[in-house]
């Protein structure tokens, strides 16, 4: 990774690359928040943004947001609502795609953002699911943003808070959940692609390669049959992400 490319930054030109033009994006905060405005920005400038909290904008707020309910963020909204609306999207369907984060994941993309450890004594109590298990459930795709580490990307997670693909292939469709599910994880390290319900590596960040991923990794990776390193944001790419994250705060953290 050059010293000009924050980690960050790499993982916000991934994830807006997976946001598709006129899609409806359940966004949340911080890097998925991002990578809306980025996809906004490049190739996708008729998606429109969802937050949880019910505002529904389709361009970047006037000042930087700590939280989704900071007044800037009401200001050029396309509309402001409660909760309920939101939510009332998703289980109708009409939610494209969902930004999922959490504690740990496994490698059929299932969640825990809940506690680490045995759940009448657990190690870590964790804040919970929020709408996490909703996004998870109901959107058409989810798309999962991670630190990297062997802790968070673990065989099992202790316990499955927002559900992913369940142990594989047709786990939806018997637990009655509607298809979708995870398509990408994207990490401090890498991007993995789901195919048939399985996190395949499809690319490692500069400064890492293939061996690093799989020493950091809690499962046995399958890698991609064209693998390869991630593709930089290009400098139309950067030049936005550092217009709408000028001190880092986000992306250099």
């Amino acid at each position: 990774m050059t010293v000009d490319l924050a980690i960050g930054e790499l993982m916000v030109a991934a994830a807006a690359r997976e946001i598709r033009d006129q899609e409806r994006i359940f966004v949340g905060m911080r890097l998925p928040m991002l990578a809306f405005f980025l996809a906004r920005r490049t190739h996708a400038p008729a998606a429109v943004g969802i937050f949880e909290n019910g505002v529904i904008r389709d361009r970047p707020s006037p000042a930087p947001l700590a939280t989704m309910s900071d007044t800037p963020n009401v200001a050029g909204a396309l509309w402001c609502g409660g909760m309920l609306q939101p939510m009332g999207l998703l289980q109708r369907g009409e939610v494209d795609v969902g930004f999922i984060g959490g504690a740990e994941v496994d490698r059929h993309g299932n969640v825990n953002s809940s506690y680490i450890g045995d759940p009448k004594a657990p190690k870590v109590k964790l804040p919970g699911s929020g709408g996490g298990a909703d996004i998870a459930s109901l959107a058409r795709r989810i798309l999962l943003i991670m630190p990297h580490d062997r802790r968070r990307l673990t065989e099992h997670v202790s316990y499955v808070t927002s559900p992913g693909h369940g142990n594989g292939p047709g786990w939806r469709d018997r637990v009655g959940l509607p298809p979708g599910g995870p398509s990408a994880l994207i990490t401090t390290m890498a991007v993995f692609r789901f195919v048939d319900g399985e996190a395949l590596l499809e690319s490692w960040h500069p400064g890492f390669d293939e061996g690093d991923v799989l020493r950091a990794t809690g499962w046995r990776v399958r890698p991609a049959e064209d693998a390869g390193p991630t593709p930089p944001p290009s400098e139309e790419e950067l030049a936005v992400i550092r217009e709408l994250d000028p001190d880092g705060v986000w992306t250099r953290r």
